[in-house]
């Protein structure tokens, strides 16, 4: 046999390769196992939740898809036209592409989905994916990391499953539903219907969606657990895997596990040998391996280190699984808080639901490094997934940044689907080193105060701790305590300690560690610093919200004077959508967090940089342009660390504080226009900080944030506008048009702003219009126009008459006639008719008007640009002249619907209005190389074009 020279390199390369995962350069490798990224390329439509008609007849079929295997029909059959949907990528939100709505809920920003708009309220997706021959024998999965909510997943017509979380991953095994060496169907449908929570959560498939490939023998999803023991200079780190043998024969085979350091150099190995599993079994395989001078992940330094499984079977790599995971001890004390490392760390965490401005859920991976970024400058150190599980990729960029996290549970409950839901996400996160606690539950007032709630937990408690022991198990507690939940947590979690004595709590259970899962709660809009209540608006003032909250300042005054609080957890990090306390319509997002839903910062998140950072702060609040208001008396704070501050006005002193450890200082000054600047000074450095009076905005201007990654896809851009002397104008409100230019899209714009009713994007706009009262009369042939606009009164409903050979013998030719209505259209609309044959041959007549003339069946269909002389607003009419389609055999299905209309209107053009002097717009790259370029105009400012880096 010849070999040839290219193909003895390859062989190398792949011995090679392997090397760096084996100690054993002499085996090869079998099939790798693939991770395949499936974003692209999905089509979407809204179907319905209980209007089959409009939901594609899906489930309406003799046999259902619960009936028979394969049955999928309606827009989950793999031959169902969907040439009509909108095309996009995921990760999708299509509820933040929806306009707000006062009858919408309340909860959920008042976006129009859900019970109330049932048309927007069902979103399918369709993707049609390739599966080479060669990969027959391999296991394959499709896996969706969260799709919202209640969704059922077909392939080829078979269905798969039902997932009602719109929190937690899922995967299905499809392997043997597979047409190899073909194209494969997967279809979604998800329905929101019914909220979840009660804070914005999306809809669709939001979060990414993959195609995994593995050998028969292979790790199973999620199947390996790393945990660490530390003693001196030296770590015992404990790996587990877990094995599935999908073969139809044993497998005997060996594990390699290779620690790696951040280089990817190997630093450790160990190898379990002469190991087998039976057909269709799977198994967890230990083993510890010893590692020397670790590097310890810690906050100022998130050293991540990685474990590479290696099975080998008969001398060849049947898999390799790569799992990050970090060394660092953590641990709880009751006196004395949380330690890290060995050293007490003050929790310093944030609350955060899952939306950004403009993107809503659908966030792109960059983004997480965007907003986590966001809080670590403000001081925060750790994280809560408020009030469910997160998805991966905020998990990986808190490891890489430097992050605690608490991973919280959705639901509470002792049955096998809500302890499943449990394990599902503790399995799939416990390898995150930035994870200090599983939380089981949060405000659960019907049960947390009483023996039922009690006993859930210390189930629940329990069996989290049969999965993982290295984490505190937490609940999140907002009512009274001393009694239900509060009794049996492990690490009691406090809601809002204005109502609740935690020293009276930590006397009576002198054992249970504590810290606060939420407190502050505080509601401000930024930038104002007057309420107005008639305009739903709330000074930036740090004042309680009512007697049932403390302050932020006052809260973080609790548990800092307290060690045995481990610390506490802001309400919230970043404003979100819905929740708008304590107003209704038209505010959509909530006024709770330090930075509001783009991530500008509200005053008091230089409150928490003074006292949660070491950095020298020093913060001056409000702005100083209040014109109509000279002489009167304006409230000014200053936040900061320093140990005094000085404020000066135009020049002249107004007094100097001695600064209050975690407290401010205030002054009361009567207005004048000019320069209002604070000095402060921290041990012996002077810092200061300036607000001025400006005059009304002259040019646009546009900023680039830092994203902490090597190569982004996205930009986060924000844009401001100036005076003529170059300063921002704080209190400018301009609107601001958006043209982008090159190889990126513009994905989503906002302000910042609770009250704005403007689009969170500007998308082109698709009707499908598809053909009613659809009748037949049998003609004499194909030629025959006579019946082209006769009426239609005693003609019989299309296809009524089973398309059988007898049928063929006595109707040689038939004219099918049918109406579409067309909605009002402008010169940019294009209206396209996709049309699926209803005959061997046919002509196609739109009004009278020939578009087709015996064309012949096609299994893609056609595709016609309709002429605007060919059709008009409102009711138009189609005939086909066509010879039938004819069963072959009885149980064939002969098509029936003639296809559909698409009305396309392309997108507005973006735009924003500032709100308090800031817009932000998101970027993302198309693909291609090429400069990109955003200008930023407004009427009667000069305008910004500006070169983004991507």
């Amino acid at each position: 046999m010849k070999i040839s020279i290219l193909k003895i390199f390859a062989s190398l390369f792949i011995i090679i390769v392997c090397h760096a995962f084996t100690s054993s350069a002499q085996i090869s490798v079998e099939k790798r196992r693939e991770h395949i990224l499936i974003d692209t390329s999905w089509r979407f439509a809204f179907g319905h939740p209980y209007d089959t008609k409009k939901d594609y007849q899906n489930g309406t079929g003799y046999f259902s898809y619960l009936a028979k295997t394969g049955y999928g029909d309606g827009a989950a059959d793999p031959a169902f036209d969907d040439r009509t949907w909108r095309k996009l990528n995921l990760p999708h939100d299509c509820a933040v592409e929806q306009p707000f709505n006062e009858k919408a809920s309340f909860s959920h920003g008042f976006k129009a989905v859900g019970r109330n708009f049932p048309d927007a309220s069902v979103g399918w997706y369709r993707k049609s994916v390739f599966i080479p021959a060669s990969d027959l024998g391999r296991k394959i999965s499709i896996a969706f990391d969260g799709v919202f909510r209640n969704s059922i997943v077909w392939v080829n017509g078979n269905y798969l499953g039902t997932e009602p979380s719109g929190y937690l991953g899922f995967e299905y095994d499809i392997t043997d539903y597979l047409n190899y060496g073909g194209e494969n169907v997967i279809a979604v449908r998800a329905d929101v219907t019914m909220e979840e929570g009660w804070f914005y959560e999306g809809a669709g498939i939001y979060r990414h969606a993959w195609l995994n490939k593995t050998n028969a023998l292979h790790v199973i999803p999620n199947g390996t657990f790393v945990r660490s023991n530390l003693s001196a200079n030296k770590a015992i780190v404990t790996a587990s895997v877990t094995l599935k043998n999908d073969a139809l024969v044993s497998a005997k085979f060996n594990i390699q596990q290779d620690v790696l350091d951040a280089t990817g150099k190997v630093v450790a190995s160990q190898t379990l040998s002469n190991l087998d599993l039976k057909v269709l079994e799977e198994k967890e395989f230990t083993l510890d391996i010893p590692l020397e001078n670790p590097q310890l992940w810690d906050l100022e330094n998130p050293y991540l280190y990685s474990l590479s499984t290696t099975v080998i079977k008969n001398g060849q790599i049947a898999d390799l699984y790569k799992t990050p995971f970090g060394i660092r001890t953590i641990r709880f004390d009751a006196e004395n808080g949380f330690f890290l490392n060995g050293k007490r760390v003050e929790i310093k965490g944030t609350n955060n639901h899952q939306d950004h401005a403009g993107v809503g859920v659908a966030l792109p991976d960059e983004l997480q490094y965007f907003r986590i970024s966001k809080l670590k400058e403000m001081g925060s150190n750790a994280y809560r997934c408020s009030h469910n599980p997160p998805t991966v990729e905020l998990l990986e960029v808190c490891d890489k940044l430097g992050m605690l996290v608490i991973d919280e549970n959705r639901l509470m409950g002792i049955n096998d689907q809500h302890l499943n839901d449990v394990k599902r996400l503790i399995v799939r996160d416990r390898n995150h080193p930035s994870i200090i606690s599983w939380s089981i539950g949060n405000e659960e007032w019907n049960i947390e105060g009483n023996i039922t709630g009690a006993r859930i937990a210390s189930t629940m408690q329990a069996f989290v701790k049969t999965i993982d022991t290295t984490r505190a198990v937490t609940a999140a507690i907002s009512g009274g305590i001393g009694n239900g939940i509060s009794t049996v947590i492990d690490l009691l979690g406090y809601n809002y300690v204005a109502t609740k004595n935690t020293d009276e709590q930590h006397q009576k259970f002198p054992k249970q560690f504590s810290w606060g899962t939420e407190e502050g709660s505080t509601v401000a809009t930024r930038g104002i610093y007057v309420d107005n209540r008639d305009k739903n608006e709330l000074a930036a003032y740090d004042v309680r919200q009512n007697a049932n909250f403390l302050s932020l300042e006052d809260g973080w005054k609790h548990y800092a004077s307290r060690p045995y609080l481990a610390g506490m957890f802001i309400w919230t990090g970043f404003d979100y959508r819905g929740e708008p306390t304590p107003f209704g319509w038209p505010s959509v997002l909530s006024y709770f967090g330090m930075l509001d839903l783009c991530g500008f910062p509200k005053d008091s998140a230089w409150f928490l940089k003074s006292w949660w950072s070491d950095q020298p702060t020093l913060h001056l609040l409000p702005h100083w342009n209040w014109k109509g208001k000279e002489g009167k008396p304006i409230e000014v704070w200053a936040y900061s660390n320093c140990d005094e501050v000085e404020l000066f006005l135009n020049k002249k002193s107004l007094g100097k504080k001695p600064m209050e450890k975690n407290g401010h200082l205030s002054w009361t000054v009567n207005y004048s226009p000019g320069v209002l600047e604070a000095v402060g000074f921290k041990n012996g450095k002077k810092i200061s900080d300036v607000v001025k009076t400006t005059s009304d905005p002259k040019s646009v201007s546009v900023k680039q944030e830092n994203i902490e990654v090597t190569k982004s896809d996205i930009a986060v851009l924000t844009v401001n506008v100036n005076d003529a002397l170059g300063n921002l104008v704080p209190t400018a409100n301009n609107e601001i048009n958006f043209e982008i230019t090159g190889p990126a899209e513009i994905i989503g714009v906002g302000n910042g702003n609770p009250t704005s009713l403007e689009k969170d994007q500007f998308l082109e706009e698709i009707g499908i219009v598809g053909i009613s009262n659809l009748k037949e009369k049998t003609i004499s042939h194909l030629e025959d126009v006579s019946e082209l606009s006769t009426d239609v009164n005693g003609w019989v409903d299309a296809f009524k008459e089973d398309r059988n050979q007898e049928f063929g013998k006595k109707t040689k030719s038939l004219i099918y006639r049918g109406d579409f209505e067309l909605p009002e259209w402008n010169d940019q609309t294009k209206i396209t008719f996709f049309y699926k044959s209803i005959g061997k041959e046919q002509s196609i007549y739109i009004n009278g008007k020939k578009i087709a003339d015996k064309i012949s069946a096609d299994k893609k269909g056609n595709i016609f640009v309709l002429d605007r002389s060919v059709i008009k607003p409102g009711k138009n009419t189609i005939a086909i002249l066509a010879t039938p389609l004819l069963k072959v055999n009885s149980w064939d299905v002969i098509n029936s619907d003639p296809g559909a209309f698409q009305v396309l209107k392309p997108a507005l053009a973006w735009k924003r209005k500032l709100f308090n002097g800031f817009a932000q717009v998101i970027v993302q790259k198309a693909g291609e190389k090429g400069d990109v370029y955003i200008s930023a105009t407004s009427p009667g400012l000069k305008s910004a074009n500006f070169k983004i880096k991507l």
